[in-house]
């Protein structure tokens, strides 16, 4: 009987087991007829193959669902840019920012260990395990400016402020700016005074002028004349001298300083003082 072909589907006919009589030059054969029953099926599909559609759906569906309802605690140390690469975040740290910006407010570098980040549509990676294009791992613009970020933001942002602050501060060139300056630099290095207790002794002492000297009292007489506008001898200024000012006893500031801190030292502050010192 003819051979089944592979894609051929097979007739299922009824047929019993019998004798045919074939006739062959005068003799008389007897053959088997076989039952159609007998012929081969085409094999069925495997079982992977045909499972592999709908599992392969069914974990997208599984990964949307869980993207689109993930939330992230935030930990000590953690920044949005961290945060959204590791989940793979769609659109990166920006758009997690702006999915969250309610609760973070104002300024996405500071972020409070403890509240809950939604993240909202994760960018669930090829099947070949790279990222897709529009991640933090490939848009190497937003990365760099979130990691540029991040590194620039590490110390807390009230410590940045005062620093910013003495940056931006410009002090003018007079008795005004002189005092003010001094004010700050006696702040940092903890030296007490005021405005009002500086200002009072450089009026009676010099008048404002930086550049007056004292050449008839003791201290001359000894070649230590009193001089600037806190009339300091040299050797006063050298023993207080405030680091970071100049090392010219004429110079307002250095001055100034110097004063304040030997007044500080014998006194209690240059708003003790009310005379010759």
């Amino acid at each position: 009987m003819p051979a089944q072909g592979k894609h051929r589907r097979p007739q299922v006919v009824s047929l019993r087991r019998g004798l045919a009589a074939v006739t062959a030059g005068g003799a008389v054969l007897a053959l088997p007829v076989i039952g159609a029953t007998s012929a081969f099926a085409a094999p069925a599909p495997s079982a992977p193959q045909a499972a592999v559609a709908p599992a392969a759906v069914s974990t997208q569906v599984n990964s949307a669902a869980q993207a689109a309802s993930s939330q992230h605690s935030v930990k000590a140390g953690e920044t949005l840019s961290k945060i959204a690469r590791e989940h793979s975040v769609s659109g990166g740290w920006e758009k997690l920012y702006e999915g969250n910006r309610k609760i973070i407010g104002e300024n996405p570098d500071l972020i409070q260990p403890g509240i809950k980040l939604t993240l909202g549509g994760t960018s669930a990676k090829a099947a070949d395990g790279t990222a897709p294009k529009d991640s933090a791992a490939t848009r190497g613009g937003s990365a760099d400016r979130a990691d540029r970020s991040e590194r620039v933001n590490a110390a807390p942002v009230a410590n940045a402020a005062p620093a910013a602050a003495k940056k931006a501060a410009a002090y003018t060139n007079d008795l005004d700016g002189w005092i003010r300056e001094s004010l700050a630099i006696m702040a940092e290095q903890g030296i007490p005074g005021t405005y009002e207790g500086i200002h009072r002794n450089i009026l009676r002492e010099s008048s404002g002028n930086p550049a007056a000297i004292n050449n008839w009292d003791s201290n001359a007489v000894k070649g230590t004349p009193s001089k600037g506008l806190l009339q300091v001898i040299d050797p006063t200024f050298q023993a207080y001298h405030v680091p970071g000012t100049s090392t010219d006893s004429y110079d307002p500031v250095a001055n100034i300083t110097a004063a304040c801190n030997y007044a500080a030292d014998r006194y209690g502050s240059i708003d003790n003082v009310f005379g010759a010192y």
